[in-house]
Parts: C-alpha cells; structure tokens; sequence
C-alpha cells in the first residue's frame, strides 16, 4: 500500500487560497492508495472568532474531498477542518474512499487546552475505525498522539495503520517524534503523522522510520508492506500477551 502525506502549512484564515494548495497536492499526489492532509489544512491553526470560518456541516470539505478522491481514485484521509454542526464547533476529519464516498468521520477528542481549543471546540467522543482497500485504518488528530489508553483503544479494534494530521509545533519536536514511534512500538502498528509545519513522518511497527519530510512544502510518500506487520506480531505478540487479571 502506497501512502503519501500531503504536506504543507495553510495561510492562516486564507481559506480559498487553502483549498487551491491542497487540491493541487492531492492530484500531485494521486498515484497513491491513501492521501492524508494535515490538520485544519483550510483554515491554518487556528483563525479566530473560529465561526467566521466554520464550514457548515462540513458541505464544502465533503463535496471537494469527494470530488478529488473519485476523480483521482485514491483513498483521502482528508485532514481535519473547522466544521460547524448545529452550532457546536468540532475539529473535525473526513475519510473518502476512491469511489467518491464518505466512510467515516472524527471528531478530535483531546482538546488542546494550552491553545484554547477547550474554550472553543467540541470534543469528540468516538473513535473512528475504517476499511481502505482492506485494511483497517484508525484516525486520530494530533493532540491526541499523548493519550496512549487512546490510541490503545483504536488498536484494539483491530487497526493495522493509524492515520495522524497534526499541526505540532516543531519546539516540541522530540516529543513528537517519541511519542509517534512509542504508539506504534507498543501497538505494533503502522502511524502515519502528517504535520502542517513540517517533519512529517510513517512509521512501522518496530519504531523504525520509513520515510521522514523537510520543513516545507512536500509530498513524502512510503510503500508499507502490511505482512512486515505480521512478522513482527509472530514473534512477540504484545496485544496478546496483556495480563489483564491485574488489579
């Protein structure tokens, strides 16, 4: 399966301009199986008041991620956008399958309360599992990355790949970088970690680094070989060998 992470950083509050840039990286992109977009990539992180630039219901997001997935036919984990549903505001991502559809949402559950988003989003309280092409994928949304019992929880419902749009600040990059390899170490699973300001990453399930960005604007790309994934579960199977009886 190959996976590309469309990897720019939004003009803050230059919407039109946004959707310009992320159109023109999908279709660069398109000899892909999956696209990942980053974090709040049509708005930047984040414009305030944040109802000035809400999409309602998400309308615009889904009819353009739809559009390019079919006309592409790639699989598109579309980011996350500011969305406005009923009033509530929710950090909020799409997944688009290659023929165009909608399969699956999330709202991001941790709040980032160092930067406000407690005081002006809604949080998520679901997590989000999809099939593409086969396998099973779960998405999270930056922040979310710190909670292992989190990303444990979407592992356990039987992920192969996890999918992270982020806008991380590069001052806490070696945090990032840990925290990415730790998830996909101790759930043996793929993480794909695509960050608007750069040195976006995939990784394996053993921590090693397939493919790692610059700081700009990028297209970075992996083959991940999902019987590589198998292997490393066949030897030491960690899921599997949890003493749950623990009190």
């Amino acid at each position: 399966m190959k996976i590309s992470i469309a990897q720019f950083k939004s003009e803050l509050g230059a919407v039109e301009e946004n959707f310009l840039t992320a159109a023109r990286l999908i279709e660069a992109a398109q000899n892909s199986d999956v696209i990942l977009l980053p974090e709040l990539w049509s708005t930047g992180y984040y414009p305030t008041p944040v109802e000035n630039f809400a999409d309602k219901d998400g309308r615009r997001t889904k009819e353009f991620l739809c559009a390019a997935a079919k006309k592409f036919s790639v699989n598109i984990i579309g980011g996350s956008v500011i969305v406005d549903s009923g009033g509530q505001f929710f950090n909020r991502s799409y997944v688009v399958n290659r023929r165009g559809e909608i399969v699956a949402t999330y709202d991001k559950a941790h709040l980032f309360s160092f930067a406000g988003e407690d005081k002006v989003f809604s949080a998520g309280d679901k997590i989000s599992v999809v099939e593409l092409g086969g396998v099973k994928c779960g998405v999270a949304i930056c922040y979310d990355l710190r909670f292992p019992e989190f990303i444990r929880k979407i592992a356990l419902a039987g992920v192969e790949i996890i999918f992270i749009p982020a806008a991380w600040s590069l001052k806490r990059l070696t945090p990032r970088q840990i925290l990415t390899k730790a998830r996909a170490i101790e759930n043996q699973i793929f993480v794909v970690f695509a960050n608007s300001s750069g040195k976006s990453e995939i990784i394996n399930p053993l921590g090693e680094s397939l493919a790692e960005s610059g700081r700009g604007e990028e297209i970075l790309s992996a083959e991940i070989n999902l019987n590589d994934r198998a292997e490393v579960i066949k030897t030491m199977n960690l899921l599997g060998d949890r003493n749950l009886t623990v009190d």
